[in-house]
């Protein structure tokens, strides 16, 4: 077994681990948030601002529908240029089922969101895995791995990475902001979208024809 499997190995199984211990936390107190959670949530009620507010709302629709979907396209596309709606269909797919597993532990979870009266913005449906976390993290990923693809130079690798994690980072941090996740939530999403991409990436890199002249 390669670094690489080995590394996706463990960060999957304590990834799961990880959401194991929080689903069955949660579940064990009826969906009633943490001390932090609640810590958390309160805070940001405090301090959040209307300019703050506009720009997690800018940020937050990156990560849901027609935006998220085309990201995956273009990550897609930008992953195997010689066989691209191929590549832009495995990536559809791999996103939709990536969110159908969450909707399945997010129904199964059901626990409820913070306070209407607290939302900044519109929501729906359970609050844990966070919907709009596990997309972008899903979104990055797909991203960063399309991006090394062509990524020569150490710092152009390095951006390929930091880019598309920075950015989901901010769509999951952008959640609580808007009052509609507590923390847990979003730290759901992540643990969530890690086992996820742990266990599609390697497939989807043999389904990916390698371009024999990258650019």
């Amino acid at each position: 077994m390669g670094h690489g499997r080995r590394a996706r190995v463990l960060a999957g199984t304590v990834a799961t681990a990880l959401l194991t211990v929080l689903v069955i936390a949660v579940l064990g107190r009826q969906g009633v948030p943490f001390a932090v959670d609640d810590t958390l949530h309160q805070w940001v009620l405090v301090q959040r601002a209307a300019a703050g507010t506009d720009a997690a709302v800018a940020l937050t629709v990156t990560a849901s529908g027609p935006p998220a979907y085309l990201l995956g396209v273009l990550a897609g596309m930008m992953a195997a240029p010689r066989a691209r709606w191929w590549a832009a269909a495995l990536a559809v797919g791999a996103l939709a089922a990536g969110q159908l597993v969450r909707l399945v532990l997010a129904h199964a979870v059901d626990r409820a969101r913070p306070p209407e009266p607290d939302w900044a913005w519109q929501a729906a449906g359970p609050a844990l895995p966070s919907g709009h976390t596990t997309t972008s993290a899903l979104v990055a990923a797909g991203l960063a791995a399309a991006l090394l693809r062509h990524a020569r130079r150490c710092l152009t690798r390095i951006l390929a990475v930091v880019t598309p994690v920075l950015w989901a980072c901010a769509v999951g941090t952008s959640r609580v902001y808007l009052g509609m996740h507590w923390p847990s939530d979003v730290v759901a999403g992540w643990l969530l979208s890690i086992v996820i991409i742990c266990v599609a990436l390697p497939l989807l890199g043999r389904l990916l024809p390698r371009d024999p002249h990258p650019s």
